[in-house]
């Protein structure tokens, strides 16, 4: 009887260990699309990153919001495409999100200001 307890309880830690857990931020796609972007900017890798972008928006990691920084870089990328109103409303999300950054994004935002 205690030998099948202790196998249970063994089973049980094994499996605990072996499943794999949501990493806190989804970054999938980000690197190739910036790394293209930068490379060979032009409409059609401006299209691209801007989908990876809303793609990382919307499939969050396990903290459920998305990585620090992508929706400052995502807002001022959409503001030097001349989407200011939408731009500006990613970097005061991402000073909501990460209030650490609000220092930066304040000067950001000023600069873009009438």
């Amino acid at each position: 009887m205690r030998k099948a307890i202790y196998m249970a309880a063994l089973a049980a830690i094994v499996a605990s260990c072996t499943t794999t857990t949501k990493p806190l931020y989804n970054w999938k796609g980000y690197d190739e699309a910036v790394y293209n972007y930068i490379k060979s900017p032009s409409d059609q890798t401006v299209t691209e990153i801007e989908a990876v972008y809303e793609k990382l928006m919307t499939n969050l990691g396990s903290r459920e919001v998305p990585p620090p920084g992508l929706c400052a870089d995502y807002g001022y990328l959409l503001i030097k495409n001349g989407q200011t109103e939408k731009g500006k409303e990613l970097l005061i999300r991402e000073t909501m999100l990460y209030p650490e950054s609000k220092p930066f994004i304040d000067r950001i935002l000023k600069r873009f200001d009438p």
